[in-house]
């Protein structure tokens, strides 16, 4: 071996003493979930079932896939859309101020210590669930879809745009001030440049989240795609559930793609 290799190998820290024993951790943590997971094999319909889906995708109802009445394709993927849209917008607004109510370097502890229990307990009951509490209030339709993604939109939001106020630069902010800038002049030039950019990608990449769960929130009744796909699996109308998953997956890749590159976009500046 090379001895300037050798030496340098020698010189690295010894890490093993920490490697082995997260290594046997995730083993033995490995080891106990499969002991819950059960499995009972394919059911005797599965692969038939499996089979019928994949030819309702090949031979998608054209009627329902290019159509556009109030089952159709098109005006579902609007309706979900259009969920997805405003829950994020309502929990961008609403998560602003509550972002920095949480911040540390803003607020002070007592508020910021009961506002991130606030935003903890938010976040903890999934989508799902509070789909279903909506609709008990609300009744079903896309008004409790709303709502849910506003509430979900909040609790993430809040988070993520909390970091970020919290990483703020206040050596910007005391140079405005030694120049005599007013405290409008300081939020424009100094805080708004440094929040604006990480607020609007965390806003694209929990609309892209919304969309899959405002298509997931359907099946509970909350508006959307979920309802008819459901629907028509029961009554196994295979070429109308490949006419509504083809709309769904192009919807979904369109809105990755452009969210996507938005979000790198406003990374690199």
């Amino acid at each position: 071996m090379n001895p300037k290799l050798a030496e340098k190998l020698q010189s690295q820290p010894k890490r093993w003493k920490y490697q082995i024993p997260i290594a046997l951790i995730v083993a033995i943590l490995l080891a106990w979930s499969a002991t819950a997971i059960e499995y009972r094999g394919i059911t005797e319909r599965g692969p038939m079932m499996a089979l019928n889906i994949l030819k309702g995708i090949i031979n998608p109802d054209t009627h329902i896939l290019f159509g556009f009445h109030d089952q159709s394709v098109p005006y579902l993927l609007i309706e979900t859309l259009s969920i997805a849209f405003l829950g994020t917008i309502i929990g961008t607004i609403l998560a602003i101020p509550l972002s920095f109510l949480s911040a540390r370097n803003v607020a002070p502890r007592p508020i910021t210590a009961v506002m991130n229990i606030v935003i903890i307990l938010i976040r903890t009951v999934p989508a799902f669930v509070y789909g279903l509490m909506f609709i008990r209030v609300t009744g079903p339709g896309a008004f409790a879809g709303v709502m849910t993604m506003s509430l979900t939109s909040i609790g993430m939001l809040t988070k993520r745009n909390t970091e970020v106020v919290e990483d703020l630069d206040k050596g910007v902010i005391e140079s405005l001030d030694a120049a005599g800038c007013t405290r409008f002049q300081k939020i424009r030039y100094g805080v708004l440049p440094q929040l604006f950019s990480n607020f609007i990608s965390n806003t694209i990449y929990r609309f892209d989240l919304n969309m899959k769960d405002a298509s997931v929130l359907g099946l509970v009744g909350a508006g959307g795609i979920g309802a008819p796909l459901i629907f028509n699996m029961s009554l196994f109308r295979w070429n109308v559930v490949g006419a509504l998953l083809i709309g769904l997956m192009i919807m979904v890749l369109i809105v990755e793609v452009i969210s996507t590159r938005l979000r790198t976009k406003l990374a690199r500046g």
